[in-house]
């Protein structure tokens, strides 16, 4: 009886001892082959055999004899011959101004109803998008013009006037020009240099002009930081068709329009966009052609006038068979061939079906129109915690 008791206590004391020592085991197999740092993926053991023969500690600090031997600034390169480099200090990849961050996804890029027009060059594909910043609205006139005033500025005796004016400037008579039998004489005169537009998008641009605002935004913001010591700054640019139509969708996978589905009116009967609601009365969402660029509600990233105001410029040349020749991971069309480029969004002249997040259509490069603006986008640089989306 007596040595069935002790067998009894010595189980429950295995047993328990068991229970204990089997995760403690498990958590420490995890965390010795974790790929974290060199020195966490040692074991105690490992450790004592490695003091005094110069082990570069998790921050870059060289120890030796137990002396911290680190000089007073970060160690950058080789350490007692050991890789020693720790991150580079000063480094912070900032919110450009004007702009917000777009959070990385993967969504169905492609047509979200029916396609009324029967042309088929929106058929849906599942696609991956990298986080970046974008504008939070489209290019304004007042932006625009500080550009070409650098132009003339400083850049005369490289381009040109001529070519400042023919290629860079926006051309004002597309008011007129666009559209037969119609006044657009106010507009031609007063719409790009008036302070009453100064917060309207710019249009009369072309997707090389676009392009080359890209590039002098560029160079002023890193001429800025290089003179300030700062890091350069990744480039502005046009956004891809694939970063163009996420953004728009706001968080909303499947959405017809950048605020969601299915109407173009809200629930008082407000218009939420710039564009052609009935025939012939555009003035009826409030503005019979442009509207301030931050006209409207934001969709859910921020993003003003996604849909209407102006149709936008995308990187990406045009293909009907995008779907086919392009790659699902940042997906982009670069044929610098194709004269035809994307532009998203439609505009204030547009009915509601080019509104819609997956409609595509086209322009020539070198096209100048009355209802094509654009806004920049810029690359994040590695990965976010996700934490500025919440």
């Amino acid at each position: 009886m007596y040595s069935q008791m002790n067998y009894s206590s010595i189980f429950r004391k295995t047993l328990l001892l068991l229970l204990v020592s089997v995760p403690v085991l498990f958590l420490d197999s995890c965390s010795s082959s974790s790929g974290g740092s060199k020195s966490k993926g040692k074991t105690a053991s490992s450790k004592s055999k490695s003091k005094g023969r110069g082990e570069v500690a998790s921050k870059g600090r060289s120890t030796s004899k137990g002396k911290n031997t680190r000089s007073k600034k970060d160690d950058i390169g080789m350490v007692n011959g050991e890789i020693g480099a720790t991150a580079r200090k000063g480094w912070k990849q900032s919110t450009p101004l004007g702009m917000v961050l777009i959070p990385s996804g993967s969504f169905m890029m492609g047509q979200a109803d029916e396609d009324v027009t029967s042309s088929a060059v929106s058929f849906n594909k599942r696609v991956t998008v990298a986080q970046f910043f974008m504008d939070d609205t489209e290019i304004t006139n007042n932006e625009y013009r500080q550009f070409t005033n650098a132009l003339m500025a400083d850049s005369i005796a490289v381009l040109g006037e001529e070519k400042i004016i023919g290629e860079y400037y926006p051309d004002t008579t597309v008011w007129s020009k666009d559209f037969s039998y119609h006044n657009g004489d106010p507009m031609t005169e007063y719409y790009f240099s008036s302070p009453a537009f100064d917060m309207y998008p710019v249009v009369g641009v072309s997707w090389r002009a676009a392009k080359y605002f890209c590039d002098w935004r560029t160079k002023a913001l890193n001429d800025y930081r290089t003179t300030e010591g700062m890091y350069i700054s990744p480039r502005f640019r046009l956004p891809s068709e694939a970063e163009w139509e996420w953004a728009a969708r706001g968080g909303k996978a499947s959405a017809k329009y950048p605020w969601g589905n299915p109407y173009v009116a809200n629930g008082k009967g407000c218009l939420l966009a710039n564009f052609k609601p009935h025939r012939g009365n555009y003035d009826a969402d409030g503005y019979a052609y442009t509207g301030p660029a931050n006209a409207f509600n934001p969709n859910d990233y921020g993003l003003y006038n996604m849909a209407g105001n102006v149709a936008e410029w995308c990187e990406d040349a045009y293909a009907d068979n995008s779907v086919a020749i392009t790659w699902d991971l940042n997906t982009l069309n670069s044929d610098k061939d194709e004269p035809k480029k994307v532009i998203r969004g439609g505009s204030w002249k547009d009915v509601a079906f080019f509104l819609e997040t997956g409609t595509r259509t086209y322009e020539y490069e070198d096209k100048k129109r009355s209802y094509i603006g654009f806004r920049c986008a810029m690359n994040h640089l590695g990965r976010s915690s996700g934490r500025e989306f919440r």
